[in-house]
């Protein structure tokens, strides 16, 4: 990812441009387009990403009381293409695609969130909580079938995972004993994880993110941002 200035940002309403690299609906699909050059190692990321959704959603959910922050799972259920040409990489499997959308900073209205979706044999389950500044919670648990229509569930017992290199917690929500199969992205305030749980009595595999906006916040923190995500003039 590479922070840009304003006039290398356009949109329409089937197109989104950052830089050389934009996201395109045709349609059916959403397209993605990467031509990047990734940090630290400086390497060409260039190819494209199709996210085929199979199960649409059209209900926005508001995470705080004043409205400012809210979050779209568009695609709880979908089919994702990769075919990369730098480096050579091609795969497809399951996959997701939502949006977090708002009007202020994410660290203003939250102290940390853990969200977490697998897929079911029916479809696919989501998690999504987190805290917020005023010691309130967001606490969401919801299945969707293939056709998107989506129920809600109560969550299973909270379960604290090892945390991650950077002391970054970790918690998930199973109805048995979770466990961490991979770490895919540790950093000082955010972790990425593949977690094994079991919700509404079904082994799930779960893509897992953990954020701690408290972290986020630091001027450490803030001083070692441009190193991961460089910023870019045009």
């Amino acid at each position: 990812m590479t922070e840009r200035p304003r006039d290398a940002v356009s949109r329409a309403s089937n197109l989104f441009t950052v830089g050389p690299s934009h996201l395109a609906w045709d349609g059916h699909s959403l397209v993605i387009h990467i031509d990047e050059i990734t940090v630290p190692i400086p390497r060409r990321l260039r190819g494209t990403i199709r996210v085929v959704p199979t199960a649409s959603k059209q209900q926005v959910f508001t995470l705080n009381e004043s409205g400012n922050h809210r979050w779209w799972p568009i695609a709880p259920c979908a089919r994702v293409q990769v075919a990369l040409d730098a480096p050579q990489l091609r795969w497809q499997g399951d996959g997701y695609f939502d949006m977090n959308l708002g009007g202020a900073p994410l660290e203003s209205g939250f102290v940390d969130w853990q969200w977490s979706r697998g897929a079911t044999r029916d479809g696919a389950v989501i998690l999504y909580e987190a805290l917020r500044r005023d010691g309130s919670r967001v606490d969401l648990a919801m299945s969707f079938d293939p056709h998107g229509r989506m129920q809600t569930f109560e969550p299973p017992a909270l379960h604290t995972l090892k945390p991650t290199g950077w002391r970054v917690g970790r918690a998930v929500r199973s109805e048995d004993a979770p466990r961490v199969l991979k770490t895919l992205e540790d950093a000082p305030f955010y972790a990425r994880s593949v977690i094994s749980a079991k919700l509404l009595d079904e082994p799930v595999t779960l893509m897992h993110e953990s954020l701690s906006l408290d972290r986020f916040r630091m001027p450490i923190v803030q001083a070692m941002l441009p190193f991961r995500m460089p910023r870019a003039r045009r």
